[in-house]
């Protein structure tokens, strides 16, 4: 019994450390990859102007769709309590006045979490026969968004910012650490979710 009990603890130690590497390691190939749509996942907004870390992803798909990798930007993210704006109205106008045309901007304004950004991009994106996506973010948020996007029937893959917020080892650690326990209570919560 003590073996099983062993054997059962080594591979569970191992799937967390495995998870914790494929998550710090994640996107790191995947700089020059084309898809019909930017999916830019919504972060804060700070009185209709993007938050540092909203503003990391929106300049990464805004290059995205400078270097012609893809043709529409989606932006998501609804509003809080007393905002002035939805985060996606904010990435709209934000894309808009960096030189996007709107009509090659999709937004979806209801979500307040990331499952609900990517399945209500995909709906938007219907309506617009598009069907191949670029998620962008901060790198340590994109194999739990690629994953929740792959599992709901988007074809998808991820771009990690380069020009994220968390730039130095006291910022980036705790928002690592924060998606390690996000992925691994995804993996083994979400499917007995209705």
């Amino acid at each position: 019994m003590k073996k099983w009990i062993a054997i059962v603890l080594w591979l569970l130690i191992s799937y967390v450390a495995f998870t914790g590497y494929s998550i710090w390691t994640y996107g790191e190939d995947q700089k020059n990859v084309q898809a019909e749509a930017a999916i830019v996942l919504g972060a804060a907004q700070w009185n209709g102007k993007p938050s540092p870390v909203f503003e990391g992803r929106l300049k990464q798909g805004i290059e995205l769709y400078n270097d012609g990798q893809v043709e529409y930007l989606i932006f998501t993210g609804g509003e809080s309590e007393h905002a002035v704006a939805s985060e996606a109205e904010v990435g709209r106008n934000y894309a808009v006045n960096h030189g996007v045309p709107k009509s090659d901007i999709l937004i979806e304004s209801t979500s307040q979490v990331t499952k609900e950004n990517l399945i209500n991009a995909k709906e938007v994106a219907e309506k617009q026969e598009v069907d191949s996506f670029l998620i962008v973010s901060d790198k340590y948020h994109l194999k739990r968004a690629v994953a929740v996007a792959r599992e709901n029937g988007m074809e998808a893959k991820g771009v990690p910012t380069d020009y994220s917020a968390y730039k130095t080892i006291e910022t980036r650690m705790p928002f690592f650490l924060r998606e390690w326990g996000y992925f691994i209570g995804y993996k083994l919560l979400d499917p007995f979710r209705s």
